[in-house]
């Protein structure tokens, strides 16, 4: 006989997350309700809290705000495992899956179509994305004095290990650096996105971009966790010392995404982390009978954070996301 599921029997449902509830030298897990579906059944979404003996800082780390950028799930998970309860300062807030109902659709949008990193900090009375936004803000982020956004590319994109950080704050700046990312965008938000939203209410965030959506990559998920406990040894709520990255990673003052203006098989020449020169060729798009009906090239030097590995291209497809180095 199956004796376990999804809800296991000895973990609490809650309306929202009280660190004050939670009991110090332990590891508590919740199931949170944000919202009801359509039968009435509630949409709950998994946070751990780890609070230890000793007062400290709270940090958040979540994943999953888009339901098929995965490598931030096991990110999450595993950062729990490695803690010593016993020796931890202050407490470390873990959400694995924010948006649970594209995550079980396999879908990066919530499930009316609407991106929740582009509704923050939601409303209470808005639409279906609107209020699981606004929520998941008031009930689960608002405890939290750090927090770490982890994502991928989005389907049909690769992504490399980079950081999006105001990097004009010195604190986020150093949050950054402590993820030995491959490279650091600057990026002071005001997009609709949680970090932003955090950022607005006095919470120091960063967005982590862990590679490729739909899957588990190690060589990522490692990467992400190292940064994370980083920034907890910083934060003095764990005592290990600081893991420095094997080379520094490649800052850039600004970035943007290439788009096409021609629909049909498009071909991208560059791969992650190339620097281009301006006028460089990077792509072509071909009509369906194989002719090169459109030739793109940089129109400035950079480096490519992201690039599109789909073939299928409709006009306005991506095509590189360029960084201009400071």
């Amino acid at each position: 006989m199956i004796t376990t599921g999804l809800f296991e029997q000895d973990v609490p449902f809650v309306k929202r997350l009280d660190l004050d509830k939670c009991p110090a030298g332990k590891i508590s897990r919740f199931w949170v309700r944000i919202v009801s579906s359509g039968m009435g059944q509630p949409i709950l979404v998994p946070v751990l809290v780890a609070k230890g003996h000793s007062p400290g800082p709270v940090l958040g780390i979540t994943a999953a705000i888009h339901g098929n950028e995965l490598n931030g799930v096991p990110v999450v998970q595993k950062v729990f495992q490695f803690i010593d309860i016993k020796t931890l300062s202050g407490t470390l807030v873990g959400i694995p899956v924010v948006n649970v109902p594209g995550f079980l659709m396999n879908q990066r949008f919530f499930n009316d179509g609407n991106d929740l990193n582009r509704l923050m900090p939601g409303t209470p009375n808005g639409n279906m994305s609107q209020v699981y936004a606004h929520r998941i803000l008031d009930r689960l982020i608002k405890p939290c004095h750090y927090l770490l956004d982890v994502h991928t590319a989005s389907f049909g994109r690769v992504n490399s290990y980079y950081i999006r950080a105001d990097m004009n704050n010195p604190i986020t700046a150093r949050m950054a650096e402590l993820q030995n990312a491959e490279i650091i965008v600057n990026n002071a938000g005001g997009d609709g996105t949680l970090r932003s939203a955090a950022s607005a209410l006095g919470i120091h965030s960063i967005t982590v971009e862990a590679g490729d959506p739909h899957k588990f990559q190690r060589g990522m998920i490692r990467s992400a966790i190292t940064g994370a406990l980083n920034v907890m040894r910083h934060l003095d709520m764990i005592h290990d010392p600081i893991v420095p990255p094997e080379e520094p990673a490649i800052r850039c003052g600004r970035s943007y995404w290439m788009y096409t203006d021609y629909g049909g098989v498009l071909e991208v020449f560059p791969r992650i982390t190339d620097r281009v020169e301006k006028g460089e060729k990077i792509a072509i798009v071909r009509n369906m009978f194989g002719d090169i009906k459109r030739t793109y090239y940089a129109p400035e030097s950079g480096i490519v954070v992201g690039r599109s590995v789909n073939p299928i291209n409709q006009t306005g497809s991506r095509i590189i996301h360029l960084g201009i180095e400071e």
